[in-house]
């Protein structure tokens, strides 16, 4: 060994580098520790000064799989490459770095910088070739060793996972009894709790929902500690989405054992770093499933469905086609109703002042730049209307079995929400009591342990009170009454279900979920040319049936005159004025296609509009302006001069209509005479004759 080191390496600082994978290990394996900092002196012994020696004690707790989060690992390369580093001491030299990309680059550093590798077996050059050789091997028996090692494991614990013996931390609700299987939490509080879980869950068809109830009803959920002087003690809180979820997802609940439902997968970082991330498997990847393996709070085909439900609920996952919670609002079809021309699920536009007017609308295909238009838009109280009309008529003979079923169904959530208030009462009353014995059992003349007994028992009286106050308030406000007389009611209300489902006191979400509970999906058809809409109705059962609903016409074809009517004018005004036919349409008592008795004006607009010429009231031997001036080759304001002046009287129907002019011989003679004499006229005939 001492032959192979030179004085060039003894000029340069020896590092010593020292690591450990984990922080138990550091805590737990102290002797492996202190092989690591003798390394210093071996250091002294081949020749390097202390001030020459600098140990890299950073990365101790931190795993060699990867080079990232290991500081001194980064400054033993980066010196190493810039050949400051005369020999690297370490207690194995492959436990330098148990990644082959980071041990194959750190050799081949060492072989360029003429750097020295050093462990308890020996001295190593990384430039010679025999030594190359035998890191090289080395570093691959360490990598064979960890995988030997990682397969002896994974098949050991596998192989007891097979049998369903194989102990994990258990969710709070179930817990190991003293044969160490998997039983129900003895706490009849905690299982209320977890029950309540599941119960909520079928009501409301969400997570958040139940999350809600729970915070409506001031109810409280376990967690149980892990760790530290609370090891294995229940912890009680507030319910939040996140645990819900972990309940609702959690098969040990359905009673059955599973092992391997996370796994470890390695991915590529953007850094081009190798990261292990704990992915949730599908349910056919799950290395072990054993059913009916222990006692269960729900069956595992409730359980399945449940995860149906919580798939249905994403509104970002890839297929999701309807949303399947009933939702705020007043739109009773959202989240059912399909497009017919994309088969996209129809979204609610809340359009008005205070979106007061919602419409089911669908633009996937104007969103994806496929059309210049949307697909559909259609309002919804015509469709929800017709819907709830064929909900009625189907559900009426069931009538009062549903009601039954509702009231039985109000009484058990009351008993069990009662029951665990109960439980909270009585758990909060032992530990009065609890408090209050040790006070009585405490040497009266220990005067400082008597005090902070008393104010403990006193604490917990308090405790007790508020708890049992909470529990009267929510009595008064939250409970449902089902009382002998209420029952009677709702049981007579059930005969007059259309009544029930249009009270004030129904709110639109309890009817999305009846609706939900009756309908799977419906998909809507506009066809072209007609108003009306088509719904395919799909009922949860599989049946089917198509409603049609007419839809109103839009402002402008609604006011739109029929051909008839038009024609009508038509016909009219070649032989009457418009004030003729404005008299004959009001003496029939009809109305303008805004509902308004017609005008003049009107009857004028519909001519305009349709090109109807009005009716000439010319009388024999009249002539227009225009035949005026061409009868005496003038122009036409020359006869409009001769209409100002008053040389020639026209007759006029009206301010609008046009001149009507008679001509006597004597007249006709005058007229003559004055185009005659005329120099401006026979100035103009001469210009235009030029």
């Amino acid at each position: 060994m001492i032959s192979k080191i030179q004085d060039r390496h003894r000029q340069k600082p020896a590092y010593v580098y020292i690591r450990q994978s984990t922080i138990a290990q550091v805590r737990h394996h102290q002797e492996s520790t202190e092989r690591q900092y003798a390394l210093k002196n071996k250091a002294l012994d081949l020749g390097w000064s202390p001030a020459a020696i600098r140990i890299l004690d950073g990365d101790l707790g931190k795993s060699a799989s990867r080079i990232s989060g290991r500081k001194d690992f980064k400054t033993l390369v980066a010196d190493v490459s810039m050949g400051q580093v005369g020999a690297l001491f370490a207690l194995e030299a492959s436990r330098l770095a148990r990644s082959c990309l980071d041990w194959q680059r750190l050799l081949e550093l060492c072989a360029l910088t003429d750097t020295m590798v050093i462990d308890e077996d020996g001295c190593y050059d990384p430039s010679d070739f025999n030594d190359s050789l035998l890191l090289g091997l080395k570093g691959t028996i360490a990598q064979a060793e960890l995988h030997f090692i990682r397969v002896r494991l994974q098949g050991g614990k596998r192989n007891k996972a097979k049998k369903g013996q194989l102990r994990f931390p258990l969710p709070v609700g179930l817990c190991y009894d003293d044969r160490g299987c998997i039983v129900l939490d003895p706490d009849q509080q905690v299982q209320g709790a977890v029950r309540m879980v599941f119960s909520s869950f079928r009501k409301t068809g969400s997570a958040y929902g139940v999350a809600q109830t729970f915070a409506q009803q001031g109810l409280l959920f376990p967690k149980r500690s892990y760790g530290g002087v609370w090891d294995g003690k229940l912890i009680w809180g507030r319910l939040s989405h996140g645990r819900v979820l972990g309940v609702l997802k959690n098969p040990s609940y359905a009673g059955t054992y599973v092992f391997g439902r996370y796994r470890s997968i390695k991915e590529i970082s953007a850094e081009g770093e190798v990261n292990l991330r704990n992915r949730l498997m599908p349910m056919d990847e799950w290395l072990v499933t054993i059913k009916n393996h222990h006692e269960s709070y729900i069956s595992w085909k409730e359980y399945q469905k449940n995860q149906r439900t919580l798939e249905r609920n994403r509104t970002n996952a890839e297929g999701t086609l309807l949303a399947g919670p009933a939702r705020e609002g007043i739109a009773l079809l959202q989240g059912l109703l399909v497009c017919s021309v994309c088969g996209h699920r129809l979204t609610v536009r809340y359009k008005g002042n205070g979106g007061l007017y919602p419409l089911y609308e669908c633009n996937w295909r104007k969103r994806e730049a496929l059309s210049s238009t949307g697909c559909m838009s259609v309002r919804c109280d015509l469709l929800d209307t017709a819907v709830a009309r064929r909900v009625l008529q189907v559900i009426e003979p069931k009538q009062i079995e549903m009601a039954y079923r509702a009231v039985i169904e109000l009484e058990k959530s009351d008993k069990a929400v009662c029951r665990q208030w109960e439980m909270r009462i009585e758990k909060s009353r032992y530990e009065a009591q609890l408090a209050e014995r040790r006070y009585l059992e405490v040497d009266p003349s220990n005067r400082l342990v008597a005090a902070t007994l008393e104010r403990r028992w006193n604490d917990a009286i308090v405790q007790l009170e508020e708890i049992k106050q909470q529990y009267s308030q929510f009595q008064s406000k939250q409970l449902n009454a089902t009382t002998k007389e209420q029952k009677e009611k709702v049981l007579a209300l059930a005969k007059d279900f259309p009544r029930l489902w249009h009270a004030s006191t129904t709110n639109p979400r309890d009817k999305k979920r009846m609706l939900r509970l009756l309908i799977k999906d419906i998909t809507v058809e506009r066809p072209a040319g007609i108003w009306q809409a088509i719904l395919h109705l799909r009922w949860q059962g599989g049946a089917c049936e198509d409603i049609r609903v007419d839809l109103p016409m839009k402002i402008q074809n609604r006011i739109r005159y029929s051909d008839a009517f038009v024609e009508r004018i038509r016909k009219l005004a070649k032989t009457l004025s418009d004030k003729q036919i404005v008299a004959i349409l009001n003496q029939e008592n009809q109305r303008s296609a805004t509902g308004k008795p017609f005008s003049s004006s009107m009857i004028k607009w519909l001519r305009y509009k349709h090109k109807i010429p009005a009716y000439l009231q010319r009388q024999p031997g009249e002539l227009t302006v225009r035949q005026v001036a061409e009868k005496f080759d003038v122009s036409t304001n020359v006869v409009y001069y001769w209409i100002s002046r008053g040389i020639i009287t026209p007759r006029r129907v009206h301010s609008n209509s046009p001149y009507w002019i008679r001509i006597n011989p004597q007249q006709e003679q005058g007229l003559l005479n004055r185009v005659k004499n005329s120099t401006r006229i026979q100035k103009q005939r001469l210009q235009i004759g030029s």
